[in-house]
């Protein structure tokens, strides 16, 4: 698969086979994340990757309780809010129960923190797609950086204490075998051409 057919055929993934996949597909789906690049090349963008089951529990204990503490707004992001009312009906698995979670950090006060590690991100999911894996971009752990709860934990896993948690993004198998490869049409990400004509 080139480059141009792993990006116009990526598609996130939320129903994962419970097989880890082996650690070489995993490292270079991580190697991916690493050569993205970076504000004045800065490569400060952290890394916890996480297959052990028990701490994937643990941790989507966490943000099930936090979420079922907070209030709802309208005021909120769509997908927050779901996030919300799914953890306040219990049951609430923010991962989806994929056996590999990567999460995301960077320097609190560092301008680019979001768009270096979206990029490590974006990179993750196209080298998925290139190895038959299935991905999907997690957001929840970012909104829940502040969370005492989540924060405690996710610093007992390595996340340093000057660090805020950018994203994370979710790997495994897709559950019907190969990862979905049927391209959306696109009708937002609008494009204005300031050419010579």
């Amino acid at each position: 698969m080139d480059a141009l057919e792993a990006i116009f055929t990526r598609r996130s993934t939320r129903r994962m086979k419970p097989e880890l996949p082996s650690k070489d597909l995993i490292e270079k789906v991580i190697e991916a994340g690493r050569a993205a690049p970076s504000g004045s090349n800065s490569q400060s963008t952290r890394l916890l990757v996480i297959t052990r089951k028990d701490v994937l529990e643990r941790l989507a204990a966490l943000v099930q309780d936090a979420f079922a503490g907070m209030e709802d707004s309208e005021d909120l992001y769509v997908s927050l809010r779901h996030s919300i009312s799914a953890a306040k009906k219990g049951g609430y698995v923010f991962h989806y129960g994929a056996p590999v979670l990567i999460v995301t950090a960077n320097r609190k006060g560092y301008g680019n923190a979001m768009a270096d590690s979206a990029c490590a991100l974006e990179n993750m999911m196209i080298a998925a797609n290139a190895l038959d894996l299935g991905s999907c971009w997690i957001n929840q752990l970012h909104w829940l950086d502040e969370d005492p709860s989540v924060r405690a934990f996710l610093e007992t896993l390595g996340l340093a204490k000057d660090e805020t948690v950018t994203g994370g993004l979710i790997l495994g198998f897709a559950e019907g075998g190969a990862p979905s490869r049927t391209q959306l049409p696109r009708t937002g990400n609008p494009v204005t051409w300031i050419e010579d004509t």
